[in-house]
This record gives structure tokens, sequence and C-alpha cells, in this order.
């Protein structure tokens, strides 16, 4: 059973970065074929893609966000992190971490969530 939990700061003041965890167990993320995603909800909002880091180390990223948004990898400790620079109450959000499968646009396993709130 694949297990992803999402960790990090729940507050973060304006124009600061906001840096979070998914650590994943039951799998590895370097397995063949499988993406890691980085997904949001701001209140009263659909479900956004922030991007992915590829089971080859690649990353890309939604074109709204991509100027922003870094998402990394950590093999050895098994996590995959994101960095969200110059942030504005906007980016508020419930933010999950998540699985999905080469030419699929499905995602089989999700983290619980974290709330992360941008306010000075």
């Amino acid at each position: 059973q694949v297990r992803l939990q999402e960790s990090g700061p729940g507050l973060v003041k304006p124009s600061q970065t906001l840096s979070l965890t998914c650590t994943v167990s039951g799998g590895s993320i370097t397995t063949n074929y499988y993406y890691w995603s980085w997904i949001r909800q701001s209140p009263g909002k659909g479900l956004e893609w922030i991007g992915y880091i590829a089971y080859t180390g690649m990353p890309a990223y939604s074109p709204s966000l991509k100027s922003r948004a870094s998402i990394s990898a950590n093999t050895p400790e098994n996590h995959f992190t994101l960095q969200l620079s110059s942030v504005t109450p906007e980016d508020t959000a419930v933010y999950y971490c998540a699985r999905g499968y080469y030419g699929s646009y499905d995602f089989d396993y999700w983290g619980q969530g974290i709330q992360v709130t941008v306010s000075s």
C-alpha cells in the first residue's frame, strides 16, 4: 500500500517562499513510469495542478505557476518537495501530493492534504 504524507508550515507570510515535502512510503519515487504531483485547492475553487517530478527526476509545471514553482526529489529519503516563491494570499489553499502514471490523467494515491495560509 502506497502512502503519501504532506508536511510543512501551515502559515507563510506574503512574498516569502512556501516549502512543502511529500514523504512516500510503500513504494519508491524512482519506480518506472510513475509521476509525483503537487495539486492545490483554494477556497471555493476546483483542483489546480501545480506540477510533477517524474520517476526520471525530470520536473514539469503548470504554465501559470512555472515562474514561481520548483519541484525536486530526494531519492535516498524517498520524498519530493515543492517550493513556491513570492506567495500572495491567493496562494492560500489545501495542498496535496499525489501519484500518477505515464499516459494517465488520473491519480491513484493522494496524501491527506495540508492547509497553507498566506497572511501577514
